[in-house]
């Protein structure tokens, strides 16, 4: 009786925190569909009539293609950088064993535990001097960097959780542990890895405090600080502010959408491992 009580409480309070995360999507991308004196009369009202040139009028903002270019590149290099590190280092800490491995394990782990917001002055010196301002470097490889403790934290359980029969297997057929690794275990690592790569390209889409310290050239601004300096160009230009934003967030939207269901297995299967 309990558990059945619990049912309709549960679907509500699920519905409930899916209302809260939609809700201001849409509120933002309807409001592209309208002028700025139709939000100022009526700001929660729906598109009366619809207004189709906000949206024209942003995609043809000379700024704005430079800086979907800028995120995509970044988001790709941070992505790629890391499923490659991160699938790698997985793999050692999961496949080998070796004295402290688990203190290994753990050091990644803590890596968590630590806001990057908190880094973000020594990171900008270090970068500094590395003579990395004003480039991609800058934003990929910090990205990648705070980016690896929850990779590692995913892909670990689930590269564990392969049968060592399969290796066994594949040592007798004469491959090797690096053949293993390419022919057999990163096959069948397929869901985790499009998790962890969707979760990094998301992530590194929405970044908006590293670009913002470590990009100082407006021919690099990525879409987040692109919306910024969008508000602070056409302040009263809200119907126009709100179509920018929702074409900012659209891209990251979509793939993370297109990618759910792998990322629910992946998911499921590190919790299993």
């Amino acid at each position: 009786m309990r558990v059945k009580r619990s049912g309709p409480l549960t679907y509500a309070l699920a519905l409930a925190v899916a209302a809260i995360s939609i809700v201001p999507v849409i509120y933002v991308v309807l409001g592209g569909f309208r002028d700025t004196p139709q939000i100022n009369a009526d700001p929660a009202g729906l598109p009366h009539p619809w207004v189709w040139g906000t949206y024209g009028r942003v995609l043809t903002h000379s700024d704005f293609w430079t800086q979907a270019f800028n995120s995509t590149v970044i988001a790709l290099g941070t992505t790629i950088g890391v499923v490659g590190l991160g699938v790698c280092a997985a793999f050692v800490l999961a496949r080998y064993r070796f004295r402290g491995r688990e203190v290994l394990y753990t050091y990644f782990t803590l890596g968590l535990l630590f806001p990057s917001g908190a880094a973000i002055l020594p990171l900008y010196l270090m970068l500094r001097d590395l003579g990395l301002i004003n480039s991609y470097y800058a934003v990929i490889l910090p990205q990648v960097a705070f980016q690896l403790p929850i990779t590692i934290v995913i892909l670990r359980p689930f590269l564990f959780a392969i049968p060592a029969e399969l290796e066994d297997a594949a040592m007798i057929d004469g491959s090797s542990r690096l053949g293993f690794f390419w022919r057999i275990l990163l096959p069948l690592s397929t869901p985790v890895l499009v998790t962890v790569g969707v979760l990094g390209f998301v992530a590194s889409w929405n970044a908006f405090l590293l670009p913002l310290f470590v990009l100082n050239d407006v021919s690099l601004h990525t879409l987040p600080l692109g919306v910024q300096n969008f508000s602070t160009q056409f302040t009263s230009d809200t119907a126009g502010i709100l179509a920018f934003t929702s074409l900012a967030m659209l891209p990251a939207l979509l793939f993370f959408t297109l990618a759910e269901r792998q990322i629910v297995g992946g998911l499921q299967g590190a919790i299993k491992g």
